[in-house]
């Protein structure tokens, strides 16, 4: 256990994914099964860091719904301080994600109207500014306000906190462009890299010498079964994905991957473990139905990383 504290700030919802039984055939009814849990990219972050033994604060709007309900239990069941922003009169956002047989995205619908109410002015409650006094580590995805990101993240680097962002999306990430300079990491798949630097590469190595040239001094960007990326000034370094047999569902693989990376970066490990413990988060998560893997821990992730081959340092 840790006495270190993390406040996550961004998306707490309900994800509803559907699971296409057979071959996918777009524009036909195709048979499957639906499937309804708590989500967003922060709150699977938060509960993912719960479970590795942080002390891990949730910080995000709510409808008053049996939604937000949903949200408020599963925070309680994964071991989360749940502080969220309740508008009684509102709806909980959710996610609407449709999923081939193998687990992969094929289309999905963001309804999430009520995160635009997390204006800049909330940080200024009393509340919040204990919260980032207290917080060894802020994370936000990009579920909220660009102004409110830019907002947070600069008031944590001012008061030398740890900061990390969460991409969700190529049409979200670019809420991070005010603030590239003061985010530690941002963590972000090939294609939310494209969408926030406007670059399109073959080689995967040149990543890193785009997003800085862009503002960011620290992040990865992972690539399906492809060698993940990490870098921090001019340290780069790989790890690829341990081959799997079949994969669970991808939904959450990313927040976990974070969450894996963050947690050994509070323990002081370099780059490389900090990539090679990610990796092995992700390789739980993709392994369970559920968005956020029972299973995840510490002592799992100690017997899932001999599984993760060895970093290889490109710099």
């Amino acid at each position: 256990m840790t006495d270190r504290v993390v406040s996550i700030f961004g998306g707490a919802h309900v994800d509803r994914r559907a699971r296409i039984a057979g071959t996918t055939a777009p524009g036909a009814s195709n048979p499957g099964t639906w499937f309804e849990e708590a989500g967003g990219g922060g709150f699977n972050a938060a509960r993912n860091l719960a479970r590795l033994g942080l002390e891990a604060r949730m910080i995000s709007p709510r409808g008053g719904d049996t939604a937000g309900e949903t949200v408020t239990l599963a925070a309680e069941h994964a071991g989360v301080i749940d502080r969220p922003f309740i508008f009684l009169d509102r709806k909980t956002p959710s996610y609407t994600a449709i999923l081939e047989n193998d687990g992969n995205l094929v289309i999905a619908l963001a309804d999430m109207d009520l995160y635009r109410l997390f204006s800049p002015r909330r940080l200024q409650q009393r509340v919040m500014r204990e919260t980032l006094s207290e917080s060894d580590l802020i994370v936000t995805d990009a579920n909220l306000p660009a102004e409110t990101i830019a907002a947070l993240i600069r008031k944590a680097a001012s008061e030398s906190k740890i900061t990390a962002g969460i991409a969700i999306s190529p049409a979200k990430v670019a809420r991070f462009s005010a603030c590239l300079a003061n985010i530690g990491f941002l963590f972000m798949n090939e294609a939310e890299a494209r969408a926030l630097t406007e670059a399109n590469t073959e080689d995967a190595a040149q990543w890193p010498a785009i997003l800085r040239a862009a503002g960011l001094s620290g992040g990865v960007i992972t690539r399906g079964g492809k060698p993940a990326i990490a870098f921090k000034g001019d340290r780069i370094v790989t790890v690829s994905p341990p081959a799997l047999d079949r994969l669970g569902d991808v939904t959450g693989a990313g927040d976990a991957l974070a969450a894996g990376f963050l947690s050994a970066l509070l323990d002081g490990q370099p780059l490389e473990t900090c990539l090679r413990t990610g990796v092995a988060a992700a390789v739980i998560t993709v392994g369970s139905p559920l968005a956020v893997s029972e299973k995840m821990s510490r002592e799992a992730i100690a017997e899932v990383i001999g599984l993760v081959p060895s970093a290889e340092i490109l710099s």
